[in-house]
Formats: C-alpha cells, sequence, structure tokens
C-alpha cells in the first residue's frame, strides 16, 4: 500500500517482474477490496498471488517510533513478519523509508558480526554500474562500521554484479593516506591487512564515484545521502539544460529532432526505474525499499533485486565473509598478544 501511485503501480510490477521471473509467487498485504479489482487485469498473477487482507497502513508522515508503536497490524509490518517466519523470501515496499528502515531491525534483527545495517543501491557510472553505501541509514560511523559496510557491499556487488573479486574504495576528502578523518583511516588501515574477497583500492574522492573508480563506494550515511541527492539533483538540472536548449529556436528544434535517437539512449541509460531499490543491508532477512514515486517498471525492478539476492542466498554470502573476517582479527589479535 506504499507508494504514490499504490497499490496499482504494485499490482503492475508485480506482473511484470512476474514474466522476468516465471516461478516467483507474491503475498500481498494490503486493501483485498482495492487489490482485488487490480489483479484481474494482470493475467499472469492469477496464480501467483495471496492477498492478505488488513486495512491499516503506515502513512508516509508517521515517524518511525510511531509506526513500531502502533503498526502491528498495518500492511508492511505484516509482510516484513512474513520474511521473518520464512514464509516469504524478501519483502519490496516503496512506502515510508524510516519505518520501514525501523522495523526492519526490530523484525530481522541485525546479523552476527553487524552493528548497524546500512542502506545500499545501485548508481550508473562511467564503467556501468557501482554500489554505494552507507545512503542515510547511519549518520554517524566509526572505522568498524565502515568496515562492515565494505564487506557487505562486497558481498552484494559479487551476488549481483557478478564480480568475482570487487574493488571498493572508502570515500575521502582526498586520495592521500593522510587526509580524512580517524574512522576512514581506521576502516582502510584494517581493510589493507584483512584477507577477503575483495579488492581494497584505498581512498575516493566524490568524483570518484561517477567515473566508477571502484564496484563499490564505502561511506557514512550522512556523505552518502548528501552524494547522492547531488548526483540526482544534478541529473534533474542536466535534463532541464537540455530541455532548454533544444526549444530555444527552430534550428534547435531541427537539431533535436536529429539527435533524438542518441538522446532516446541517453535517457534510457540514466533512467532511475533501471535502479530502482535500496537494500537495507545486514539484517537476517532481504528487505528491499523502492522509491515511493515509482512506476511499474522501476518496481518490478526492486522486485528483481529481491528475487536475485534470495536465489543466490545474499545473506549466506555475508555470514561467510563475516565469519572469515572474525577469523582473520583473532589471528591478528593472538599474534599482537604475543
Amino acid at each position: 500500500m506504499g507508494g504514490d501511485a499504490a497499490p496499482g503501480m504494485v499490482v503492475g510490477g508485480a506482473a511484470l517482474a512476474r514474466e522476468r521471473h516465471p516461478n516467483v509467487r507474491f503475498l500481498l498485504f494490503g486493501d483485498e477490496a482495492r487489490i482485488t479489482p487490480l489483479l484481474s487485469r494482470h493475467r499472469s498473477l492469477r496464480d501467483a498471488v495471496s492477498v492478505r487482507h488488513t486495512d491499516q497502513q503506515v502513512k508516509s508522515t508517521d515517524r518511525p517510533s510511531q509506526a513500531l508503536r502502533q503498526g502491528r497490524q498495518t500492511s508492511m509490518r505484516l509482510a516484513i513478519d512474513a520474511v521473518a517466519s520464512g514464509e516469504a523470501g524478501g519483502v519490496v515496499s516503496a512506502g515510508n523509508t524510516g519505518a520501514l528502515m525501523a522495523m526492519s531491525k526490530f523484525v530481522l534483527k541485525p546479523m552476527k558480526g553487524i552493528d548497524r545495517p546500512a542502506l545500499c543501491g545501485f548508481l550508473p557510472t562511467l564503467r556501468g554500474e557501482s554500489v554505494m553505501l552507507d545512503l542515510g541509514a547511519n549518520v554517524e560511523c566509526d572505522e568498524d562500521n565502515l568496515v562492515q559496510f565494505a564487506i557487505m557491499g562486497a558481498a552484494f556487488a559479487r551476488t549481483i554484479l557478478g564480480l568475482p573479486r570487487p574493488t571498493v574504495g572508502l570515500l575521502n576528502v582526498g586520495e592521500e593516506e593522510l587526509k580524512g578523518n580517524e574512522a576512514v583511516k581506521g576502516a582502510a588501515a584494517i581493510l589493507n591487512a584483512a584477507a577477503l574477497p575483495l579488492r581494497f583500492h584505498g581512498f575516493i574522492e566524490g568524483n570518484d564515484i561517477a567515473k566508477g573508480t571502484t564496484d563499490v563506494v564505502v561511506t557514512d550515511g550522512f556523505s552518502g545521502n548528501v552524494a547522492l541527492k547531488t548526483m540526482e539533483g544534478t541529473a534533474t538540472l542536466f535534463s532541464q539544460f537540455l530541455r532548454t536548449a533544444f526549444s530555444q529556436s527552430l534550428m534547435s528544434k531541427v537539431g533535436y529532432m536529429l539527435a533524438k535517437p542518441a538522446i532516446m539512449a541517453l535517457r534510457e541509460r540514466i533512467d532511475p526505474r533501471h535502479h530502482n531499490g535500496g537494500v537495507f543491508l545486514g539484517l537476517n532477512g532481504i528487505s528491499v525499499k523502492s522509491h515511493g514515486g515509482m512506476d511499474d517498471v522501476g518496481f518490478a525492478t526492486a522486485i528483481g533485486l529481491a528475487v536475485d539476492m534470495v536465489a543466490d542466498d545474499l545473506i549466506g554470502r555475508i555470514t561467510a565473509d563475516m565469519a572469515q573476517f572474525s577469523d582473520h582479527d583473532k589471528v591478528r589479535d593472538r599474534a599482537a598478544a604475543q
């Protein structure tokens, strides 16, 4: 029931996702009277959906603490409960981000070795796609948090992007070893010494994000959210400048018609619907946040992301990597004690 165009967008997205993933089934939590008529429009969902009725939902204006206390019978909470009980492999919601994060953390619990779950997402780059975390879940982070983000982000990149040994960079104010705060310096020292299924690149700067210098960009939630919103704003500014430039005169309009195929290809390349889906990494269950303003195509992308993470056992991969890191830490501590 979450999202600007819900529940129609959710049902339409499920129908598209079903075409791409024929073996997937869906539990739809929400107002049955509104959902059932929508299902009749999508024959592919006829035998793939179960509707769980509830007339309660988390509002976009609800505070996370309020949703936790009063939202036990909301569609969002019941969907997360289905993941915790093993009835569902993952939850996808376009609803209140803070509430989804708080409820997911409370119900699914952080994984062993993870102090703080992180919000992870995709970014288009000159080299393809990169993974970035944290995008806003943790405003302040210490070196241990950043190291955990790096391990989770690398596992995510291996699972979703198919990279055997992803490169990881720490976002900093410069590439030099002496720059940055104590958290990033400490995290860099740990990642340099650890034996993990990733390649630590070192420090990267803001302009390296769009270049795709590394497969995984690690930072605290404050810097990550600012960087993400800056990139989104820049893309909007560029699009507006382009529209204005091509509408100023007859010649510019003719130029647009000649350049239209290239412009359409560019629009497809940076279309946010193809990169939709933020993941709360570090929980004992898959929880995906879709942007609230997405349409059917964007929501189907978020569903596909959840499907891939379940199918490729992302949680198992993170668990194994954290165990490997823990073993390395114990060896290092024993060596230091001697």
